[in-house]
């Protein structure tokens, strides 16, 4: 099987291997165990390479250069629209030439395969929508139309879409996924914590204003400041990142709150076994990988009411699901760091339903996905 896939992931090559995201390419890897060969349509770009970079485990890659576009400013609209025509035609070529068809959805790049593949009516292809697929939330226009396209049974055909959480009304393609960091061998026991040492809080996640990294600080400030014992560490990198410095620094909190940057996933998944609480204020999510791997490893998730996140966190009974309210919020994580029995409840629940949700588990529907 030839299997092509359309991302908007920016990749490099380095040593002819081809390097992006590791959550992205871990998860491409489980599906290329089931292929001959594959064509990759990706934008290219050269970065150093660090802990959250992944290269692709096969023997026979075809990789295709697209261009990345945006319509933000005039000149930027201008300069798409050539980049539109160009990354079309490419993304058909490779569409043409493959026996299965891939999009990454959502995104600029693709918005345009959802066209393009209206032209392989007969070719099998499947679709994952790694955003909100939630009909009610606010979105931009892009993304509800990719939305519209992919759940269109009369304009898309042959097609599976993998969609995070259950909802209502969907069309007969639409199927509720999931993706999965851990194996059966990774499972670990459930044991119950205390805090008698300390309340340890963690973020897992790029320091952008979308993933709200500034809140979770707030939350732990304002539990110290109620006189709780609180440390908070915060894993990743963004634009945010000296903006956070400045409000640690100016705050003094330096004593209790750090920084840690981009850390490999073994070091990572020790800081779970170790913390009492993920903390995620996200403005939008998917299936947020960093939730479902805290409570696998028996780390209780506080996260926003986004996407599939509620059916995740079973609306409260398998964590805490935030108002966005500093005051409601911290009363509520106040409550529970205050009855030890009451969190070691809610956590074995969180780390139960986790781990039935295992690489080995992904491995066997991917298998019945490309079968079909």
């Amino acid at each position: 099987m030839k299997f092509c896939i359309i991302t908007h992931v920016v990749h490099t090559e380095v040593n002819h291997q081809f390097f992006g995201y590791s959550p992205y390419i871990n998860e491409m890897n489980i599906w290329l165990k089931n292929v001959d060969e594959v064509i990759v349509v990706a934008p290219k770009e050269n970065f150093s390479l660090s802990p959250i970079h992944e290269a692709y485990n096969h023997a026979s890659i075809e990789f295709i250069e697209i261009k990345k576009f945006n319509a933000l400013t005039f000149s930027a609209k201008l300069k798409a629209i050539f980049s539109v025509l160009k990354n079309c035609i490419l993304i058909y070529k490779a569409m043409k030439k493959a026996d299965h068809i891939h999009l990454r959805c959502p995104g600029n790049i693709g918005l345009l395969a959802c066209i393009v593949q209206l032209f392989f009516p007969k070719k099998q292809k499947t679709a994952k929508y790694a955003g909100n697929w939630d009909t009610k939330s606010k979105q931009p226009l892009s993304y509800r139309f990719q939305k519209w396209i992919l759940s269109s049974t009369f304009f898309t055909k042959n097609m599976q879409v993998l969609v995070y959480g259950k909802w209502k009304n969907q069309t007969k393609n639409i199927k509720p996924f999931f993706t999965a960091t851990y194996s059966d061998l990774d499972r670990i026991e459930f044991k119950e914590k205390s805090f008698s040492k300390g309340i340890k809080f963690l973020f897992v996640g790029t320091l952008s204003t979308g993933k709200r990294p500034l809140y979770a600080i707030q939350i732990v400030e304002n539990l110290k400041k109620y006189g709780h014992n609180v440390s908070l560490e915060l894993f990743g990198e963004g634009i945010e990142k000296q903006n956070l410095i400045n409000y640690i620094e100016s705050n003094n909190l330096g004593h209790y709150i750090n920084l840690k940057g981009n850390q490999n996933a073994e070091t990572i998944k020790k800081t779970y076994q170790e913390s009492h609480f993920i903390i995620l204020p996200s403005k939008s999510e998917g299936w947020p990988k960093a939730v479902a791997e805290a409570m696998f490893m028996g780390c209780l998730p506080i996260s926003t009411k986004v996407s599939c996140v509620p059916n995740m966190l079973d609306f409260g009974n398998r964590g805490i699901l935030l108002n966005m309210n500093i005051e409601d919020d911290t009363d509520s994580i106040k409550k529970l760091v205050t009855n030890i029995e009451e969190y070691n409840n809610k956590l074995i629940k969180a780390q139960n339903w986790s781990q039935l949700y295992t690489r080995d588990k992904f491995e066997e529907e991917i298998k019945l996905l490309l079968q079909s």
